[in-house]
């Protein structure tokens, strides 16, 4: 069976959002070892891995619901990708504006001073708005219904958690401030 046009797009988007993901963990884990260079102290370390797995369970969701079901963008690849690096523009406002404090962990520097620039000086967790967008939005996009919903029901829980452990991490940090935002 021939590839049309469609095939073709979906295909790149996938590739493209699998190669962003990977290129953010290497940036995450380099930014780790100079977090705890810097005597970072990890928190919530078992919920950090669970929302790895959901975000691998996500993009593995999705790549089999596009590829069985012959998912192209309903709004057109112009459209399409208009939104997603609209979204894109976001999530790296938010990476750059952290810059060595960004990460996947939940990593306390003590001493610190809390970013309050960029998005920062807007919303707390920036970066987390964007990641609820895109778990619903990107498989939306390309008519993956049961991707979008499913995951995008549990999304909410396991921010909310991460956030939770975030706050409480940041007030442990005796005498300490600390700058912490994952993807």
């Amino acid at each position: 069976m021939p590839l049309n046009s469609a095939d073709i797009f979906t295909g790149s988007f996938l590739a493209f959002l699998a190669g962003e993901r990977l290129l953010e963990l290497g940036v995450a884990r380099r930014n780790a070892v100079q977090a705890r260079a810097h005597g970072a102290i990890e928190h919530g370390r078992g919920l950090t891995r669970v929302i790895v797995a959901f975000h691998a369970a996500w993009f593995l969701a999705f790549l089999l619901e596009a590829g069985l079901e012959g998912r192209g963008p309903l709004l057109g690849p112009f459209p399409t990708a208009a939104i997603v690096a609209a979204l894109q523009a976001l999530r790296y406002w938010c990476v750059l504006t952290l810059g060595p404090y960004w990460n996947t962990g939940v990593l306390v520097v003590p001493g610190a001073a809390p970013v309050r620039r960029g998005p920062y000086r807007f919303l707390r967790h920036p970066n987390y708005v964007v990641v609820l967008i895109e778990i619903v939005l990107y498989p939306a996009l390309f008519g993956c219904w049961m991707t979008a919903l499913g995951f995008g029901s549990l999304n909410p829980l396991l921010l909310a958690g991460r956030i939770r452990i975030e706050n409480r991490a940041l007030r442990s940090a005796v005498g300490s401030r600390a700058n912490t935002d994952s993807p």
